[in-house]
């Protein structure tokens, strides 16, 4: 199993750069960031600095859209970094819901995704792409070997749909072994319906993991209260599901629904970030099942869990109070145990 690292690019860069070498030195081999202009700095100038300080972390956004940037300029800069560093970024793509909504904009369709997607890889790889109305480009600069695996961010069923369809991985946002188990198969079905070989399709589990010294009580509060906030930020893009197809219309799974009830709105001014507010509706089960908490060996026993159910890689968000304790605790306790 591969292990990355999920940031957020917040002031200093140079402490990002520093997590990602962190990571990178305790065997995690990807390194993500959010991609939200407004709210964090720009990460495509943060990747030529991570990139530029490591040998061999993979880097990319989990996850960009096509709304914020026109397509061949998202294409030209991973293709400039991949010819700069040989083939290490992934285009992590998504609807834009933080990206887009505090712009004041709606997050993007599906069909916008999937026509983005393809010109985003065709143009990364120096292929020929229509950027549309029939005007196709192509870079002249991009070398022989040019790669750009574009991975694509789904809860929905048709958006699984359409990942096992198109992209060349799946980001899974939760760590729940249930809905893993059920979006999974969602993929893998429709990558074997569209005639693709359903191992061509890389799955990444992202979610936060806190390491505890114990399974005591009190570390177990302390961890569930750093890493509540996931609960939240799933829940916004769990509304707009329930929204689209109602709370119980069998689309999608109850498990994934019923714990909003209580929501109350979001600000996404304490987006992706411990102690948000928004997040008192999110109880502690959601917090267990979504996220990786408690001692070194909870954590393995979760990871050879999702494993067998054809979790390729593992992504630790770590928006709380230990990042670098626990990129060391991974890289010491847990990914030799699980790799092993």
């Amino acid at each position: 199993m591969d292990f990355g690292l999920v940031l957020q690019t917040d002031p200093p860069a140079s402490r990002v750069i520093s997590l990602m070498q962190r990571a990178e030195r305790n065997g995690f081999s990807h390194g993500w960031t959010f991609d939200s202009a407004v709210l964090w700095q720009e990460p495509f100038v943060i990747y030529s600095q991570i990139l530029s300080a490591t040998d061999t972390l993979t880097v990319g956004p989990m996850v960009t859209n096509p709304g914020t940037r026109t397509w061949e300029v998202t294409a030209s800069t991973f293709a400039t970094l991949n010819d700069m560093f040989g083939n290490r970024t992934v285009c992590g793509i998504g609807r834009g819901d933080s990206a887009m909504r505090v712009a004041g904009r709606k997050p993007n369709t599906l069909a916008r995704i999937s026509d983005a997607m393809k010109v985003i890889r065709a143009l990364g790889r120096g292929e020929q792409a229509d950027l549309g109305g029939g005007t196709v480009v192509r870079f002249p600069w991009i070398r022989p070997g040019a790669e750009l695996p574009v991975w694509m961010a789904a809860y929905g069923p048709k958006a699984l749909k359409m990942t096992g369809e198109e992209a060349d991985g799946f980001i899974l946002q939760l760590a729940d072994l249930y809905l893993t188990e059920h979006m999974v198969k969602a993929v893998k079905d429709a990558a074997v319906a569209a005639g693709r070989d359903p191992a061509e399709v890389t799955i990444c589990v992202a979610a936060p993991a806190y390491v505890t010294a114990d399974d005591s009580p009190e570390a177990l509060a302390h961890a569930r209260e750093q890493c509540r906030w996931f609960g939240g930020m799933v829940g916004n893009h769990v509304a707009d599901l329930v929204a689209k197809y109602g709370a119980h219309s069998g689309m999608v799974p109850d498990e994934l629904t019923e714990y909003i009830k209580a929501r109350e709105g979001y600000d996404y001014a304490h987006h992706g970030r411990s102690g948000n507010p928004d997040t008192a509706f999110v109880p502690d089960e959601i917090v267990d099942r979504f996220c990786l908490i408690g001692p070194a060996s909870a954590h393995v026993e979760k990871l050879r869990a999702l494993r067998e159910l054809g979790v390729d890689q593992f992504a630790v968000y770590a928006m709380h109070d230990a990042k670098e304790k626990v990129i060391e605790q991974y890289g010491r306790e847990v990914i030799p145990v699980v790799n092993a």
